[in-house]
C-alpha cells in the first residue's frame, strides 16, 4: 500500500444511519467517501460508487486497468473530530490484470490519486492535513 494521508475536519462527522452500515465498529468516514468521489470526479475521475468495507470506506474508481479506488480508515475521535486517513487502494505497485492478461504498473495512478488527495486537501480551508507520507495510518505522532 502506498502512504496514508491523516486529515482532521468538522466537514466529515458521522452521518445520521451510518453506524448500522458499519461492518467494523468505528470504521467511520461516510462523509468523506462522499466528499471524495465528488471532488475526484470534478478532476476527472471516473467515481461510479462508494461503499462500506470491514477496514472502512472505499471510493472506486475506473481510471485504470485493474480495480483502483480510495481506501479511508477512520482513527478515534479528538476533541470532536475524528482522525480520518486515506490511500489509494493498491496493496502491490504491479497488479495482474485478467483482461489483458499482464502485468501492469500501477505506480503512476497511485501517485497521482496520492498528489491530487494532497491537493484537494489542503486547497480545502476547512481541512487540518496533520501528516501526508505516513507508512500506517495509526503511526505514532499521528
Amino acid at each position: 500500500m502506498d502512504k496514508f494521508i491523516h486529515i482532521r475536519s468538522a466537514k466529515f462527522p458521522i452521518l445520521p444511519g451510518e453506524k448500522e452500515e458499519l461492518v467494523n465498529e468505528g470504521m467511520y468516514g461516510k462523509a468523506l467517501a462522499q466528499y471524495l468521489q465528488g471532488k475526484l470526479r470534478e478532476r476527472g475521475y471516473a467515481a461510479p460508487f462508494i461503499c462500506c468495507e470491514d477496514w472502512g470506506w472505499w471510493v472506486e474508481l475506473k481510471t485504470a486497468p485493474v480495480a483502483f479506488g480510495v481506501c479511508i480508515y477512520c482513527g478515534p475521535e479528538r476533541d470532536g473530530l475524528l482522525d480520518l486517513f486515506c490511500t489509494d487502494g493498491s496493496t502491490t505497485r504491479r497488479k495482474w490484470s485478467w483482461r489483458t492478461l499482464r502485468w501492469v504498473d500501477m505506480s503512476p495512478y497511485a501517485d497521482k490519486l496520492h498528489d491530487d488527495l494532497v491537493a484537494i486537501f489542503r486547497a480545502d480551508q476547512e481541512v487540518q492535513v496533520i501528516a501526508t507520507s505516513l507508512d500506517s495510518p495509526f503511526a505514532e505522532g499521528s
